[in-house]
């Protein structure tokens, strides 16, 4: 005979298990022990295993069987019980996942904030999650494979979607401190980074196609992603900009300099939160927009990281130079 023991056994099997007796279990779910002690027959016949030792011990003890069989009696109930969350999520409205596309233009430490109080807030909500760069995140909304999007480069205007500004990063020209611009202890100028070869990433979205974003040199190096970008201008195979989101830390611990390049534009990036018109966000995307705009509204703006960069929090090549 194939088992087939029900929820309801699985849960007495359980309880006795857990509570240490039959009188117990049949106190905690409030049934006569008689009949705690006929659930338990009948599963011991549909699994056709003792699941306890019951003579000569005053109380009932597992048995190896009983022992093995209650793990599986517990992912069972467990997986009930997320199913019933999320029964209950649906009929109130609560989507049953969550797909979002994240810009590398948003700091680290904010998403992984985000996404952890998500997981403890909205425990029976799948999450599909998504990190791009350029016209990525905008791609990823209007093709609908995105609930919503965090991110910039609003590349377009587009009437299907809805777009708001909820908090900003800004891109910096770095190199490694071997790197020969690192070393110049002057203010660069076009002339210095001409020859020098320049790493720029592709924009898989093709939303960019025929557009260059402070393209400085005539030698350039293409990549897919930024995080290919950054390890290699960390290991001294060129220069470019970079999200201060990606690179502070090694700002701060000197394993990349800021260049000075009056002909790089720094100016702040918006960061948007995005979503078509047609597809209203459900309480969990809502509940991450709003998480994410808190999150952002206290990102240090241009001015605020020039500043740092005065006070000698982080180091410039001249310093790095002259260690």
């Amino acid at each position: 005979m194939v088992p087939n023991p029900t929820l309801d056994q699985l849960q007495v099997f359980m309880t006795v298990a857990e509570t240490g007796s039959f009188s117990a279990a049949s106190r905690l779910l409030n049934r006569a022990q008689s009949v705690i002690s006929y659930t338990i027959a009948n599963l011991e016949a549909q699994v056709e295993v003792p699941l306890f030792e019951r003579s000569g011990a005053r109380q009932p003890k597992l048995t190896e069987a009983g022992r093995a069989l209650l793990e599986d009696a517990r992912r069972i109930l467990s997986d009930l019980e997320v199913m019933r969350a999320r029964v209950k999520g649906l009929k109130d409205g609560l989507e049953a996942e969550v797909a979002v596309a994240i810009s590398v233009m948003v700091p680290i430490d904010a998403m992984v904030a985000v996404l952890n109080e998500f997981r403890n807030r909205f425990p029976s909500v799948s999450l599909r999650l998504d990190v791009g760069e350029l016209g990525e995140v905008m791609n990823q909304v209007l093709s609908g494979k995105a609930t919503i999007g965090i991110g910039g480069a609003l590349l377009r205007q587009d009437d299907s979607l809805v777009t708001e500004r909820i908090g900003h990063s800004f891109m910096m020209p770095v190199a490694a401190p071997g790197h020969p611009l690192a070393k110049i202890k002057r203010p660069l100028t076009l002339a210095d980074v001409r020859d020098e070869t320049q790493l720029v990433v592709t924009d898989a979205s093709g939303l960019t196609n025929g557009r260059t974003f402070n393209v400085l040199s005539y030698k350039t190096w293409h990549v897919s992603d930024i995080a290919t970008k950054h390890h290699l201008i960390r290991g001294g195979l060129g220069w470019g900009g970079l999200p201060v989101s990606v690179m502070y830390d090694d700002l701060q611990k000197g394993r990349l300099v800021q260049l000075d390049l009056d002909a790089y534009e720094q100016g702040e990036y918006p960061i948007y939160a995005m979503r078509r018109l047609s597809a209203p966000p459900g309480p969990a995307a809502a509940w991450m927009i709003d998480a994410f705009t808190s999150k952002l509204s206290g990102c240090p703006n241009h001015a605020d990281f020039k500043t740092m960069l005065a006070a000698g929090e982080l180091r410039r090549p001249a310093a790095i130079a002259a260690e």
